[in-house]
C-alpha cells in the first residue's frame, strides 16, 4: 500500500498546515503522512473549544499570539518552532480495523513504539513517558477517510504554557497537575528532531510503500470549504 510522505517547509505556519490538511482530508483520496518541524507561535483549539474558557486572552493579546480554531476535535495547545507536527490521513478501507477513535489510537501506538524509548505509552488519548505527556492528539473521521494529527513537544517555554487555562475536562492520569508538572520534552529523550522524523519514516516503511511528495504538487482551490479559522 502506498503512503505519500509530505515534509513541509519549516516556514509554514500551523494555520496554513491545517488548511492543507483539511484539503487533503476532504478533497483527496490518497494516503498521507504530513510532517512539520515547527511553526510560528499560535494557540490552537479544537472545533468545539471556547477561547474564554481555555486561554488567558489578556496574556495572548499582550504577547500577540494568534488563536486558531481547527477543523478537528481535541484539546487546546500552544505551538511554536519547537513543536513537531505529524498527521496521518487515510482512506478507511486501507485497514482491516474499523475507523473508531480507539482503534486508530492503538494503530498509531504501534507505529510509534519503535520510534521512542521503552517508557513510551499511550495513556487515554495522549502519548506519554511514564505519567508525563509529550504528545497531544486530535482526530477527524468522515464517511470514507480519517485523519489523526499530533503535536509533539520537542521543547517548550514554561511562560507559554501559562497562556493556557486549566481545562474543565482533563485526562484522569493528569490528576490535577499544572501544565509544567504534567508535560515533558522530547529533546530530553531523543538526540534530534531529524532522528525522530527519520525513525518515524523507517517505522512506516514496515507497513507501507513510501513515496515522497512536495507541497507544490498539491493545489488548493480558494473556493473550497474550510472549517479552520483564525479567531483572534
Amino acid at each position: 500500500m502506498k503512503l505519500h510522505w509530505l515534509m513541509l517547509d519549516e516556514e509554514m505556519t500551523i494555520f496554513d498546515q491545517l488548511i492543507l490538511e483539511e484539503h487533503l482530508l476532504r478533497n483527496d483520496f490518497r494516503n498521507f503522512c504530513v510532517v512539520n518541524k515547527g511553526s510560528s507561535p499560535a494557540i490552537v483549539m479544537g472545533i468545539s473549544g471556547k477561547a474564554h474558557e481555555l486561554v488567558d486572552l489578556d496574556k495572548a493579546k499582550k504577547d500577540s499570539i494568534p488563536i486558531i480554531k481547527r477543523f478537528s476535535g481535541g484539546g487546546t495547545v500552544i505551538v511554536d518552532t519547537n513543536t513537531i507536527f505529524v498527521t496521518f490521513i487515510f482512506q478507511k478501507d486501507s485497514f482491516s480495523f474499523p475507523a473508531y477513535p480507539e482503534k486508530i489510537m492503538k494503530w498509531t501506538e504501534e507505529i510509534y513504539k519503535p520510534v521512542f524509548p521503552e517508557l513510551f505509552a499511550l495513556r487515554e488519548n495522549d502519548y506519554t513517558f511514564d505519567a508525563l505527556k509529550f504528545g497531544g492528539n486530535a482526530q477527524y473521521i468522515k464517511k470514507d477517510r480519517w485523519l489523526h494529527h499530533t503535536s509533539f513537544l520537542w521543547d517548550f517555554e514554561n511562560s507559554n504554557m501559562d497562556l493556557l487555562l486549566h481545562p474543565k475536562k482533563t485526562p484522569s492520569y493528569r490528576d490535577g497537575r499544572s501544565h509544567q508538572d504534567f508535560l515533558c520534552k522530547l529533546k530530553d529523550h531523543l538526540p534530534s528532531k531529524d532522528s525522530f522524523i527519520l525513525n518515524l519514516k523507517n517505522s512506516l516503511t514496515k507497513q507501507f510503500e513510501i513515496e515522497d511528495i512536495q507541497k507544490s504538487d498539491i493545489e488548493i482551490s480558494s473556493t473550497e470549504r474550510v472549517s479552520t479559522v483564525l479567531i483572534s
